[in-house]
Formats: C-alpha cells, structure tokens, sequence
C-alpha cells in the first residue's frame, strides 16, 4: 500500500515547494483545495496545511476544520495553517506590529522530535503580516523568533494526534533546516516509511495502466519531448502494440530532430508513426505573422492532422497524454467549488468527435520525477536532459511570417550554437537556449562582397521552473566563436545578437 501525505492548498505561492520537500524525502504526496472533503484512506498518513495570502482574521478567510482533521491524523500547519490552527481553537491572531519578512532566525525552546537533528538557532524564511500573539489552552511553544513569541507551537497532552504550527516556511530553500523538519514529521510525527522511488511507482504505474486500458488501444500524440516519451514508455510497458503513437512533422522542429527522434523510439521499442505534414503547416501559416495568428494556426493544423491520423486507426477507446502535475495544479481553484483541468497544449481542442477516454500516467509527477522515471525506464539521457521547446516550435522564434527559408536559415544557426553549447560544456549550465531569426536586414561585408541579410538574436536563461528566468553570462570568447561560425556557415545570416533580457520584464521565448 502506497504511503501518502495530503497538502491542503490555501493559496500560497509555496504550496508546491511542500510537496516537493515530501516528494524528496520519498513520500508521495498531494495537493487539493482546503475545501475538498478528505478521503480517508489506510495510506494516508498525515495532513499538511499549507500558507496562504490571506488573513485569518478576513471575513472571507479559507476555513477548515482542523480540529476535526487532527483528530483523526498528524496535523502540520505552516504559516496561514499555524495561524488557522491557533485562530480556530481559541488562541489570539493579530496583525503584527512588527511584521516579520525574510530571513529570521529560530530559537529552540522546547526540544521535539520536530526538531530532530536541528541546531538550537538556525535561519528560517518569514512571510506574514499576522502574528500569533496567544496560544490556545492545550499549546505550548517550542520556539521563538526575535520579533514574535510563537514561531512554533504543538499541541500538548494526549489529545487526539500530533498537531503542530510553524509560522515561517520550512519549504523554501532559505529556511536552512526546514526540509529537515517536514522530513521529521514525515518520519517521527507519522511514522511514514520514505521509500516511495521511480522503481516503485513504475510497478505501481504499469499496473493501474493494465487495469483502466483492459483489452483496449490507445493513441497519443509525441512531441519528442520528455513527458510525451516518458509517458508513451510507460504505457507501452502496459499494453505494448497497442499503444498508437503519432508524431508529426510540422516543419518547425529543430535541424534533424524529425529524424532523431524516430530514431529514439525505434531504439524504444515504442509503436510510432513519423506523419510530414510540413508542406501542410507552410502553406496554412503563409501571410500570418502576429503571434498569436500563427499560435492559433499552428495548433488547428496539428488538431487536423493528429485527427486525420487517428481517425485511420480502428478500435480506439483511450487517449494517452503527457500531464505532469504542475498542470494539474494550476487548474484547480482554491477559492470556489469548480476544478478545471488544463488542456494539453498538444492536444488541446480537439474534436468533440473524438470520444476518447484519457490515459495520464504522470499526472502527479514534476517534472524532475519525470525525469527520474524516464532514467529507470532507460531512456537516454540527451532526450530526457534536453532544453525546454515551445508547443509551436521555430514558428515562434521566427519573428513575423514564416517560410520553408525562414525556417531553414533558423534551423542551421540554432544547430551551430546548440552544438557549441555541447562542445563547449555549457548546455547543462543553462536552463534554456536557442536562436531567434529577427524581421530585419543589415548591410555586411563578406570579402569583397556587400551582403543585405538577416539577422539572429542567441538567447540562453538560467532558471529552475521558468516562472523567473535569468540572461545566462555565457563568455565573450564562446560567444564570438559561434558569431563567427553562424556568419560563415549560413549563407543568408550576416549579423549575431546577444539577447541579455531576464524574466521579467522581458520573456524567455521573444513571441
């Protein structure tokens, strides 16, 4: 039986740190809204109460009821939790006089095996505008801060299960012991095992794979990408043949990759079929050049073609995608009732007459347990360690229209700086590079030759999720190498940019 810990969500922008601290630690874990009912179920082992950006003292505060969760299982809360959990059992919640933001730092008053392996005083991170200023009847404190009496708390005596408040965040990374402390309550507060590892949900996965599908067959659309490969491995672990993969050509990818990557699934073993559809998306995109324009045409056309190629197959019951589970999240609202489930970028909007029943497998994974995954299953690492690519390819790094040149030109340049990324032991520094073919022409010299050609802008970030992104300070001498090499090799390009915008203000992808 699969061990799980169950994070509720009150809003807070770190509410998936938590559950990648638990995730860490190999316990499986999950978020729901604070007003989704709890299931109850034998694995499940404790509750998480997260932040929140809201007051405990708002007329419209997010409630639940905690008294009634932690007398059923150990309770952590942590900031907004703290401070609902003390709020609601009759404690005193205040605006604070002085309101702590950044780093503190924790004084240990009460040793707990919370605090297991902590040091007496230690830096944690802050974020709060209220302050606990009396604990309930029942509470003691077991640490405390400069600026406020209560940085941590649990309930004494022997009343109902282990509950606990932390006013700071122990999930953040500034907090230097704080994954040391979810860790602790994982193990000593809730007697979790950690053994939750890729093997293991592999087995876990393949199985519940084999139970939904039954005798039936599905169809996915690859992208190359990680999630997509990954994924499509694990259900052809499951049913084999029956899995119909299709990956299309959309005359956007980069330089060879169309080839490469049906050469990675044949090594796979993965039931693939390659569709060019390139002459169809340049002749569908000739005359657009907004950005939005060409996003939307790009993906009605592969909407089209994935549609066409499907609808030849017979028998289809299931369609498989490659969800993680930051996509699941981000469409669920923790201020009301409803629960939205994002599209897939590749498949999203398809037809209605495509009555399929959808195949997740890693739904509730991030994106580095995909990666995980993916290495156990055995596939390489130069697919699973690739930069991130946009849904819509070099149609967004070709800045206004697109042509098959456009695209041939962009696709040379890109394979250039890539390659020397490689070559020169900098593409595992960066989080994401490529090339952008701007909408303008420059005078050059080449020998004795004048040349009116276009121009590339390199682009490379360093950041660990995307949300905020940071220009890469790549060396000059590298730099230069790959102008030059671009200038010389592309018979078109005669002008090399460096892009040192961060994110924000600017955005990663230019379109």
């Amino acid at each position: 039986m699969t061990e799980k810990i169950l994070i509720l969500d009150f809003g807070s922008q770190y509410t998936q740190l938590i559950a990648r601290a638990v995730r860490e630690a190999q316990v499986y874990c999950e978020i729901i809204p604070y007003h989704r009912a709890i299931d109850y179920t034998p694995g499940l082992k404790g509750i998480i109460l997260s932040g929140s950006p809201c007051s405990v003292n708002d007329a419209d505060a997010p409630m639940a009821d905690v008294a009634a969760i932690a007398g059923r299982l150990p309770v952590l809360g942590v900031c907004y939790g703290a401070q609902l959990t003390a709020r609601l059992s009759g404690g005193r919640v205040e605006r604070s006089e002085k309101r702590e933001y950044g780093r503190a730092f924790l004084e240990i008053k009460h040793r707990d095996p919370l605090f297991a392996s902590v040091p007496d005083r230690s830096q944690v991170w802050m974020s709060h505008g209220d302050s606990i200023l009396a604990l309930p009847d029942g509470f003691e404190v077991l640490a405390t801060t400069d600026s406020i009496p209560v940085a941590a708390f649990r309930r004494s005596g022997g009343e109902g299960q282990p509950l606990y408040g932390l006013q700071f965040h122990p999930e953040v990374f500034h907090s230097e012991h704080g994954r040391l402390m979810i860790r602790n309550f994982l193990t000593e507060t809730c007697g979790c095992r950690c053994d939750w590892t890729p093997s293991h949900f592999i087995t876990d996965t393949v199985e519940a794979l084999r139970t939904q599908i039954g005798d039936g067959q599905v169809v996915m659309a690859l992208s190359g990408g990680v999630d997509s490969t990954v994924a499509a491995t694990l259900i052809d672990r499951a049913i084999g043949d029956r899995l119909h993969g299709i990956f299309v050509d959309n005359g956007l990818l980069r330089k060879d990759e169309f080839r490469q990557v049906l050469d990675t699934y044949s090594r796979l073993s993965l039931n693939v079929r390659g569709v060019d559809a390139r002459e169809h998306f340049y002749t569908r995109l000739a005359g657009k050049s907004s950005p939005e324009d060409k996003r939307k045409t790009i993906g009605a056309t592969f909407i089209e073609v994935f549609d066409r190629e499907a609808h030849a197959l017979t028998n289809i019951s299931f369609l498989g995608q490659g969800t993680i589970y930051p996509d699941v999240i981000e469409s669920v609202s923790v201020h009301g009732p409803s629960v939205t489930i994002k599209s897939h970028h590749n498949v999203g909007g398809l037809p209605e007459t495509m009555k399929l029943s959808l195949v997740e497998p890693l739904r509730y994974l991030f994106k580095d347990e995909v990666r995980k995954v993916g290495l156990e299953l055995g596939i390489p690492g130069e697919l699973l360690f690739r930069h991130p690519f946009p849904g819509p390819g070099l149609g967004i790094r070709i800045l206004g229209e697109v042509t098959e040149e456009k695209v041939r030109l962009l696709q040379e340049a890109d394979a250039i700086y890539i390659d020397a990324l490689r070559r020169h032991g900098l593409y595992d520094s960066v989080w994401q590079a490529g090339a952008i073919l701007l909408p303008v022409k420059s005078v050059g010299v080449m020998g004795d030759e004048r040349t009116y050609e276009y121009t590339v802008a390199l682009r490379a970030v360093t950041s660990v999720d995307g949300m905020t992104a940071d220009w890469a300070h790549l060396p000059h001498p590298f730099l230069g190498e790959v102008s030059n090499e671009i200038i010389n090799r592309v018979r078109g390009i005669n002008r090399v940019v460096y892009d040192i915008s961060s994110k924000p203000p600017a955005t990663i992808e230019w379109e």
